[in-house]
């Protein structure tokens, strides 16, 4: 585990030393900002739970959106710059590397997810709160996160550059968000199947409106571990050619 949180420790460390975090921290905090003075706290008046309701859907878009742009240098970076050689060569196995790109990424993902907290906390200045509504929330966000960090890495492990990492972990996100579109347009049992496989509707909401959906959460981690074992077989397979 030495090996896995040093990586972890270098990549919070590349997020904290380069313009491209803290361009990423400043983004999600912007956005998230006026979307909840111009949507949930602007127009007219709302009971508290559904501010904090529509607070949380727009928050999990910036989260996929900066899930995606964490990851797009975790691992194409290094094919890119010639540095996977070390990794491949150093006394670390591939699903190391992948927990550590991922546990890094994610860590700095939920930095940026905490310091919107404060969001949330000037809904009490007019209103009252569930706080159990707002960890619900959070607990979904930080589940949405890891998923999509799971994709970003693995579309960083097939590309040979970051910004064919974008795309390719970008194009993974959307074919996953699609599904209940093709779940209202298929007919049973088939509309279930792709209910279920997409990322966000089915599986999301009842956290934005303050339940934890145990569905949900065995839903986002076997996403996130199975797209972490998809980056660890392709790192594997780059090794051995």
């Amino acid at each position: 585990m030495r090996q896995v949180f040093l990586l972890v420790r270098r990549e919070l460390g590349a997020y904290l030393n380069t313009t491209w975090g803290w361009s990423i921290l400043t983004f999600v905090l912007l956005i998230d900002g006026l979307l909840f003075n111009a949507f949930a706290m602007g127009g007219k008046q709302k009971y508290s739970a559904d501010v904090l309701t529509e607070f949380f859907y727009f928050s999990s878009g910036t989260t996929m959106i900066a899930g995606i742009l964490l990851t797009m240098r975790l691992l194409a970076e290094e094919r890119q710059t010639g540095t996977i050689v070390i990794l491949q060569t150093a006394p670390i196995s591939e699903s190391q590397v992948v927990l550590g790109k991922f546990l890094g990424a994610w860590s700095f993902l939920t930095l940026i997810t905490a310091l919107t907290a404060f969001m949330p906390a000037l809904i009490f200045v007019h209103g009252k709160l569930s706080i159990g509504q707002i960890l619900a929330g959070y607990l979904g966000l930080l589940l949405l996160g890891a998923a999509t960090v799971a994709i970003g890495t693995f579309g960083s492990a097939l590309a040979r550059n970051q910004l064919l990492a974008a795309v390719l972990g970008g194009g993974m996100l959307v074919i996953m968000l699609l599904g209940w579109m093709l779940g209202q347009v298929t007919e049973p049992p088939v509309s279930e199947i792709f209910s279920y496989v997409a990322l966000w509707d089915r599986h999301f909401q009842p956290f934005q409106e303050g339940r934890i959906n145990t569905e949900g959460i065995v839903f986002y981690l076997s996403i996130t571990l199975g797209f972490l074992l998809l980056a660890t077989r392709t790192l594997q397979m780059r090794r051995w050619r």
